[in-house]
This record gives C-alpha cells, structure tokens and sequence, in this order.
C-alpha cells in the first residue's frame, strides 16, 4: 500500500510506524445531538447566571478565542476582570489563589470513547455507582445528568476560586461552605432556581425536555445537559488535515509529512496519543513542571500535586495525569497540567526529556496575571516528580522538532475553531458576556 505525504513517497508496508496510525473519525464515535437542546446549552455556557456573584460564566475560563481554553497557565476564575491574556485580579474582590489546575480544551468530549475527564480522571463512568458514573461525590450523585460531559458540570460551579465564589458572598458559596450540595436549598438547587426565575429559560426548558412544565421542576442537571449538548455540537473536531489523511482524501505537505513519520515512529508520541483523538485516555507521569497553588484540601499547606494518585490512592499514580487529546493542540497552550509552558515548541522539547526540562525550567514560561502569591513553591517538588517518571527520552533532532510541530499544526480544525453557533449577541438573563478586547 502506497501513500503520498507531500512530497515523500512511503511505502507503507515498510514503514513501521504507519501501523500506529488511526483508522478515520466518522459519526459512529459521536452521539447524535439535538440543535434546539444546543441552542439552549450555548446560552446557558455563556451566561454568567450560574456562578455565585453571576460574574463567571463557563465562557470565561472555555472562551473559543484562545481554543476552548483561556491562554493562561493558571485562571482567575472568581475575583478576576477580562477575558484571556489580559485577564487581571480585581482589586475590589481579590481571589485568594490562582485556579490550580491549567483549562483543558473541550474539543470531542462528548465522544463515546471519553469514558474519563478531568487531569486527573477524578470523574469516569462506572456502571456500578449512582447514575452510572463515578465521581468525588460518591454516594451524594444524583440521578438525571445524560453524559459524563454533563456531570463535568457539576464541579466548577462549586468550587470557590472557580465560579462559586467565597463562603459568605453569595447564596451559592453559602450552601457550599454548609457542605448542603444536593436537594432543596443546595448549592446546584439555588442555581436551577436562578435560571428557572428568568422566563425565557423557563420557556425554553419546557420547549425541549418533555418532562419540564413549570420552571420549580428545573433541575441543574437539566442545566448541564443542555451546556453538554452544545459543547458536543460546537467542538466536534474531525475535519483536520490530518482527517483527511486518515480518509486517504488529501496529503500533508513538508515539513508536517516528515513531522507525522516522527510522531508516530521515532519520538514515540503514539504510545500514548493513540487512536483517532490521539490520546489513550490513561495517566502517566511525564514529568511536568508544578507551578501554583497545587492540589491541596484547605487544611493542607503545601503546593504539590500528586495527580491521579490523589482519586485512586496507588503510588504507581504519584504526579501522573491524564493524556489530552492533541486535537487543536496548537491553539490551546499553555501546555501542562499547571500550563507550566505557553510555548509549545518549549513544551514538546522538555516532554521528550522530561527530567532535564524539569531541571532547566523557570517560571517566565508561564502566563500567569499579577496576583500576591507564590507560584513557585511547587518547583521544590522537582526531584519527586522527576523519580516517578517512567519515560525514556528519545532521541530527536532539532530539525525533527520543527516538523513535529508542523504536523501538530495539522491537527487544527477550522470548523471546530470558529465553532457552530458562535457567542449568543446576548444572554436571557441580560448579564454581560465575556467578549475578547
């Protein structure tokens, strides 16, 4: 079997790593979406209504213009001002610590095959627990959330530095400072009944789910489900250049062609950005750099983060995080768990050397607003994160670097990016919507 990739003939029964590659995305790996549960959805992402002091919406920290992310290592969720790069702290409601973890892209989250989410799979489907899906909740999920993606929902709204603002602000941050999350009067209860209060919602709930008539029986996880619609049916990403490779339609040119022969032969990427989405949805310790806060309880002082040892209790998990999915990858930096690199040429050089980027790296390779903290505290857990790194570095020259890139360039989706239905002119609720300068 014989292929052109720009230029270069491959001969692909000679080739090892064209065995890596992928079969091509079709709808079989997409749930079907309803467009008018969309329609409501995007309203509801882009509406700060759902957050505590109604002043963060799940747009502002997910904006299409910095890929579905927000172009920092660490957001300002709660007490921030703006959008983006020029996101600043506000001086009258100063947050008092950045967002710990960096903003993961939404690209083909809704896709069958994302059975996990979160940097540290913190919430994955389980047959077995309450509404099929496990979670930090445990025995408190409730029922009625349609996905994964929709129960993803459910976290930022509750956390402080995110969206719900701090214990005595709000209504919302006040029933979470209870610990009263579920049922009459908690913190996702107070928040359905802020939207169902606004009548455009309620007539729109009641247009597309059946067992919706009144306003009082709009639950937050009718609120997540519609956000979740639209994020499925915004951010398909599946007609990339590279797609159209997989579907033998067209050819990459150099240096992308050379850059894909790299990616899947001789650095080694495809061992764990497999399949179509190029990520096999598991965790490793690759050795990223800490910066921020880390992941710590409240009454926890220290700034590490320990990944996906922290949910399952294993050692073998220690400072190991879930793969993303590279779809777009050149659009959404910075790259890391703590965003610890706004570059992505920086970023790819130290993953394939990870304990001498480690080593090597300081924090001016971040983006991170002004805020009177210490984000460095996490670089004295270097030698520890360095211990639990099984990856051996390859081999790659520089000029092999420059068409890896290339090739990541190739995974960028025009149609994923400018979206389908875009930013609503405005919100039911009438509070402002987070727009780039």
């Amino acid at each position: 079997m014989r292929i052109f990739l720009g230029s270069v003939l491959v001969i692909m029964a000679a080739a090892a790593w064209a065995d890596n590659l992928p079969a091509p995305l079709t709808d079989a790996h997409f749930a079907p979406v309803d467009e008018a549960e969309a329609r409501l959805g995007q309203l509801l992402f882009y509406d700060p209504i759902l957050s505590g002091n109604r002043n963060v919406s799940c747009g502002t920290c997910h904006h299409p213009a910095f890929g579905t992310s927000d172009g920092l290592s660490l957001g300002i969720g709660d007490g921030g001002i703006g959008l983006g790069p020029d996101r600043v702290a506000d001086p009258e409601n100063m947050p008092e610590q950045r967002i710990p973890r960096n903003a993961p892209a939404l690209f083909n989250l809704g896709a069958q095959e994302f059975t996990v989410l979160f940097h540290d799979g913190r919430i994955e489907v389980d047959p077995d627990r309450p509404g099929g899906l496990r979670t930090p909740l445990d025995a408190d999920m409730v029922d009625g959330f349609a996905s994964l993606l929709s129960a993803q929902t459910m976290f930022p709204v509750l956390s402080p530095d995110e969206m719900a603002g701090h214990y005595s602000e709000n209504d919302v941050a006040q029933a979470v400072r209870r610990g009263v999350i579920t049922g009459k009067g908690g913190a996702w209860d107070t928040i359905a009944r802020r939207v169902g209060d606004v009548p455009t919602y309620a007539t729109e709930f009641a247009a597309v789910y059946d067992h919706i008539d009144a306003p009082e029986q709009i639950t937050f996880a009718d609120i997540s489900n519609a956000i979740a619609a639209f994020m499925e049916f915004e951010w398909r990403s599946d007609n990339a250049p590279f797609d159209a490779v997989l579907r033998g339609e067209a050819a990459l040119p150099e240096p992308a062609a050379t850059g894909m022969a790299v990616f899947y032969g001789d650095a080694g990427c495809a061992a764990c950005h497999s399949g179509p989405f190029l990520t096999d949805h598991s965790f490793h310790a690759m050795g990223a750099p800490q910066i921020g806060p880390g992941k710590a309880a409240r009454f926890e002082n220290h700034a590490r983060d320990e990944g996906r040892f922290r949910v399952t209790g294993n050692a073998d998990d220690l400072y190991a995080f879930r793969t993303p999915s590279l779809r777009n990858v050149a659009l959404t930096g910075p790259y890391g768990h703590a965003g610890a690199h706004s570059d992505l040429r920086s970023f790819v050089a130290a993953h394939l050397y990870p304990v001498t980027g480690l080593d090597s790296y300081d924090l001016s390779q971040a983006v991170l607003p002004d805020l009177p903290v210490d984000d460095a505290r996490g670089l004295d857990d270097r030698a520890a994160i360095a211990t639990a790194v099984r990856y051996e570095p390859r081999n790659i020259s520089d000029a092999q670097v420059t068409a890896l890139i290339a090739f990541l360039d190739a995974l960028t989706d025009p149609a994923a990016i400018e979206g389908r239905l875009g930013i609503p002119d405005a919100v039911p609720s009438g509070l402002p919507i987070d727009r780039p300068r």
